[in-house]
C-alpha cells in the first residue's frame, strides 16, 4: 500500500474516532511523518474472524480501539437483529483486567442499546466462563468478553458466544463477519445515562456470581470428600494478575479448604508486571507461586490465565516440584472423574468424552475403558461444544460428561461451554485431595496411568512471525507441507497424512486421497509415522504464528527409565524435524 493511501487512510481514521487518545495517537505519528509505524496500523483492517477481534490496543484500522471495537459490534448487533429469532433478543458483556477492556466492554453495551437490545453488564472484571455461563443462565442470543486471554499486555479482544454459550460457529460465524465488513464510518451509541434509564443496560453483581459459584461446585463428584479431608489439603494459587482470584477463593472457601494465594500476583494489573508472560503454560509464569509452595509444603500449585479459563499446575515429585503439561493434568482428571463417578454409582448408562485431534489420545483411551464413547473435534472448545449439541438434538445418544485440549483448558458438563478454569480447579483440587488420601502424590498416580495404557509424550513447537512478511512466511510453510508433504517425520516414515482444509486422508505409498474427514474444513495438517508419531501444523487464529503439535508413545507394560530413554530420543529427532521445515520456510521467503 503507498505512502498517499496509507495518509489517507489515517486522516479517514482521525475523522472517525470518537475516542480523543487514539484519535490522538494517530494524529501524532502523522503529525511526525512516522510512516513505518502508520503503514503497520492502516495497510490493512484488524480482521474480525470468527472468533471475533485480538489485535494490539492503539489507534488505526489495524489496532483494537473504541472505532474497531463499536464497528465489529454494529455488525454484530445488526446480525443479531436479523436473526436472533425472538422478537427482543438480549446481550451480556464481560470483561478482563487489560487496558481499556472496561471501557471497550461499555462501548459495546451503548451500541447494542442504540439497537434496543437489552443487555447485561457485570459491573467488575469477570472470568470468561461466567459469561458463556450467563448467556444461557439469562436467555441472551449472545454474548460478548472483552479480553486478550494470555496475551502480551499490549493486546486486548473480543469473543463472540451465541445463544447456547459456546464461541459462534456457522452459519453465524460466516453471518456475522459479513455483516461487520459492511459497516463504515462512525458508529452511532447511545449514552450510558439513557441506557440506564430506559433499562436497555443492566449491571450484574454478586447476586449472579453466586449462581455462577453454585454451577461451579455442582461439578464436583465427591463432597463428602471435602467434608471429611478438604481441611488437609494445602494449595498455593496464582490468578496471575488476572480476574481468577475472587472466584477462586470464593469455591475453594465453600468447600473450607485452605488456599494461599500469591499476594505479589493476586490484584488485577493490565501490565502483570510479575511476569515474562501471564501464561500458566510457561513454567516461569508459576516461578512465585512454587516459591512459595515450597515454604509452606503445599500439595499442588494452581495458576490460571488473565482471563481464568486456562488452568496450569505444578506438583511436587521428590525433592523437586514439576509443570505438568495440558495433556497431563487432562489426563489425569479424565481418569478421575470417570473413576469417581463409576464408584459413586453416578457414571451416565452412555458417557461422552470430547478433545481435539492435537490433544493426547491417551485420554480417549481411558474414557474408552469406562464405556464412553469419545470424540475428536478440530481446535477450539466452540467445536467440543459442537459435540454437545449434537447430543440435544439427538436424545438418548449420551450424556456429555467432559472436553477438554491441551492448551490448558478444561469443560465439565453442559452449564459452562467454553474453557473453564473455576470448575477446573475445584476438580483439580478433588483428584488431588483423592490420590492424598489413597497415600499417593499426583505423579505417583500419573505414572500409574503410563505403565497401564503406555507413556505418551507430546510437544508444542511455536512460531511468531512478526509484521506483513510474517503471513508470507507462514503461508508458504503450510503450502510446501500441504502440496509436498515430508516423507518422515524424526525417523519414522510417513504412512498417511491428513488434510483438515480438505477433508481427505492421503496415503503416500499408494498415491491416493480418501475425503473421510467429517469435521469443518480448517487449515491444519497431520502426518502420522510407522512408529505411531503423530504430527499436527496449525496455524493460529488469533495470533501471528503457527504451532507444530507433535505425540509419540511407547507399547504398555515398557519400564519406566527405558520408557523415558525411548521417548526422548523420538523427541528430539521431532523437534530438529519441525525446526528444519521453519527454517526452510524462511529462507525460501528471504529468497
Amino acid at each position: 500500500m503507498d505512502t498517499q493511501t496509507i495518509r489517507a487512510r489515517a486522516e479517514e481514521y482521525i475523522a472517525q474516532e470518537d475516542n480523543a487518545a487514539f484519535r490522538e495517537e494517530v494524529q501524532q505519528l502523522v503529525n511526525d511523518g512516522n510512516m513505518e509505524e502508520l503503514s503497520d496500523r492502516f495497510y490493512t483492517d484488524l480482521e474480525f474472524g470468527t472468533g471475533g477481534l485480538r489485535g494490539v490496543i492503539g489507534g488505526g484500522f489495524n489496532r483494537m480501539n473504541t472505532l474497531v471495537l463499536r464497528r465489529a459490534t454494529e455488525g454484530l448487533a445488526r446480525y443479531v437483529d436479523a436473526n436472533a429469532g425472538v422478537a427482543a433478543p438480549k446481550a451480556v458483556i464481560g470483561h478482563d483486567n487489560r487496558r481499556c477492556s472496561k471501557e471497550f466492554a461499555l462501548d459495546a453495551a451503548l451500541v447494542f442499546a442504540a439497537h434496543g437490545i437489552k443487555t447485561y453488564l457485570f459491573e467488575d472484571l469477570r472470568p470468561t466462563p461466567q459469561v458463556s455461563f450467563a448467556v444461557r443462565e439469562l436467555g441472551c442470543t449472545v454474548g460478548i468478553m472483552i479480553t486478550a486471554s494470555h496475551n502480551p499486555p499490549e493486546y486486548n479482544g473480543y469473543k463472540v458466544y451465541w445463544d447456547d454459550g459456546a464461541q459462534v460457529v456457522a452459519p453465524h460465524d460466516a453471518g456475522i463477519i459479513a455483516e461487520v465488513k459492511q459497516v463504515s464510518g462512525s458508529v452511532p451509541a447511545m449514552s450510558r445515562e439513557d441506557a440506564l434509564s430506559k433499562g436497555l443496560v443492566e449491571y450484574l453483581g454478586q447476586d449472579f456470581d453466586r449462581k455462577f459459584f453454585r454451577m461451579a461446585l455442582d461439578n464436583v463428584v465427591s463432597p463428602q470428600l471435602f467434608a471429611q479431608h478438604g481441611q488437609d489439603l494445602k494449595i498455593v494459587y496464582t490468578p496471575l494478575h488476572g480476574t481468577g482470584a475472587y472466584p477462586v477463593e470464593a469455591v475453594l472457601n465453600e468447600l473450607q479448604v485452605p488456599v494461599t494465594t500469591v499476594p505479589e500476583q493476586r490484584d488485577p494489573d493490565t501490565e502483570f508486571s510479575t511476569v515474562a508472560s501471564p501464561n500458566p503454560e510457561e513454567a516461569a509464569a508459576l516461578d512465585m507461586a512454587v516459591a512459595l509452595a515450597k515454604q509452606q509444603n503445599a500439595d499442588i500449585v494452581m495458576g490460571t490465565d488473565p482471563d481464568a479459563d486456562r488452568l496450569g499446575i505444578a506438583v511436587p515429585d521428590g525433592d523437586d516440584w514439576v509443570l505438568l503439561n495440558g495433556n497431563q493434568l487432562g489426563t489425569l482428571l479424565v481418569d478421575y472423574i470417570f473413576s469417581a463417578h463409576k464408584a459413586a454409582c453416578s457414571l451416565p448408562e452412555k458417557p461422552v468424552f470430547a478433545n481435539t485431534v492435537v490433544t493426547t489420545e491417551l485420554q480417549n483411551r481411558i474414557a474408552e475403558s469406562y464405556g464412553a464413547t469419545t470424540y475428536r473435534t478440530l481446535t477450539g472448545f466452540k467445536h467440543i461444544a459442537g459435540v454437545i449439541r449434537n447430543l440435544e438434538l439427538n436424545p438418548g445418544t449420551g450424556t456429555f460428561l467432559m472436553g477438554d485440549e491441551e492448551s490448558y483448558g478444561f469443560m465439565f458438563g453442559t452449564k459452562v461451554r467454553d474453557k473453564d478454569a473455576i470448575s477446573a480447579v475445584l476438580l483439580t483440587a478433588e483428584m488431588t485431595l483423592h490420590h492424598r488420601v489413597q497415600g499417593k502424590t499426583v505423579m505417583d498416580r500419573l505414572r500409574e496411568i503410563y505403565r497401564e495404557f503406555g507413556w505418551y509424550r507430546e510437544i508444542l513447537v511455536s512460531k511468531y512471525f512478526k509484521g506483513q512478511s510474517g503471513l508470507g512466511i507462514m503461508q508458504g510453510l503450510m503450502e510446501t507441507l500441504r502440496n509436498n508433504p515430508p516423507a518422515a517425520v524424526g525417523d519414522a516414515r510417513v504412512v498417511k497424512v491428513a488434510d483438515y482444509l480438505s477433508g481427505e486422508t492421503i496415503d503416500p505409498a499408494a498415491g491416493t486421497r480418501t475425503r473421510d474427514i467429517d469435521l469443518p474444513s480448517s487449515n491444519v495438517l497431520q502426518f502420522f509415522g510407522e512408529d505411531g508419531t503423530v504430527v499436527s501444523a496449525r496455524p493460529s487464529g488469533t495470533e501471528p504464528k503457527i504451532k507444530f503439535y507433535a505425540s509419540v508413545h511407547t507399547a504398555p507394560g515398557v519400564e519406566d527409565a527405558k520408557a523415558e530413554q525411548q521417548l526422548n530420543a523420538v523427541i528430539e529427532k521431532l523437534q530438529a524435524t519441525i525446526h528444519g521445515w521453519i527454517a526452510a520456510a524462511e529462507e525460501a521467503h528471504a529468497e
